[in-house]
């Protein structure tokens, strides 16, 4: 079972600064690629925003998602993407030919988000650095020959993909405020487990 999410104080910090705290560098991600490899590199950032630590990882085998948040680095870590979460029981999605649970559907989405990129970058506090499973936020760098050469935000694609939900707070609020842009996208646009009006409308429901 995962450790307590880091204290209160922290996470009240989480949705705001600790996964905003600068601007990504695109050319710094792309800096990092390897040929014939998939490159991790996870950045630890203090209190007070600065990079504490970093840990590489590079493997030609590429990272293989276990839930609809959480990705496995190895044997002794993996990070979960924090403030998402998959609708609840099953969907349905004709145009994707897809019915099953959304747990099912949301773990297809992040594995197909991790099989390709060159780079990832994800960052945390540094007092996730010595657990299981790590919160974090996660860059992509792809790239594809006349086709695509760019780096997203993991958590933005899935939301606006229809893949994951934002969770939520006691009072209602969202635990990643600056994600709703994101999920409004694939909501409105009836992407992914939006496609079923089920999952429309128990997101209403709550």
């Amino acid at each position: 079972m995962k450790k307590a999410i880091i204290p209160a104080l922290l996470g009240c910090v989480l949705a705001t600064s600790a996964f905003a705290v600068s601007e990504v560098n695109e050319d710094y991600v792309r800096s990092l690629a390897a040929p014939g490899k998939t490159v991790l590199v996870i950045e630890y950032y203090d209190g007070a925003g600065n990079v504490a630590e970093r840990k590489g990882y590079a493997t030609a085998k590429g990272f293989k998602a276990m839930t609809a948040t959480d990705f496995r680095v190895d044997d002794k870590t993996a990070l979960h993407l924090y403030g998402l979460e998959p609708c609840s029981g099953n969907m349905v999605n004709r145009a994707e030919d897809f019915s099953g649970t959304c747990e099912e559907y949301a773990t297809k989405q992040l594995q197909i988000m991790l099989q390709s990129p060159k780079v990832l970058l994800c960052r945390a506090f540094i007092s996730e650095q010595t657990a299981p499973l790590q919160d974090v936020t996660c860059y992509g760098y792809y790239y594809y020959p006349n086709a695509m050469d760019g780096v997203d935000n993991l958590e933005e694609q899935l939301l606006s993909a229809g893949a994951v939900r934002l969770t939520k707070k006691r009072d209602g609020s969202f635990d990643r405020p600056d994600l709703a842009k994101d999920q409004e996208i694939g909501r409105k646009g009836g992407y992914g487990m939006w496609a079923d009006p089920r999952v429309q409308a128990q997101w209403a429901a709550q």
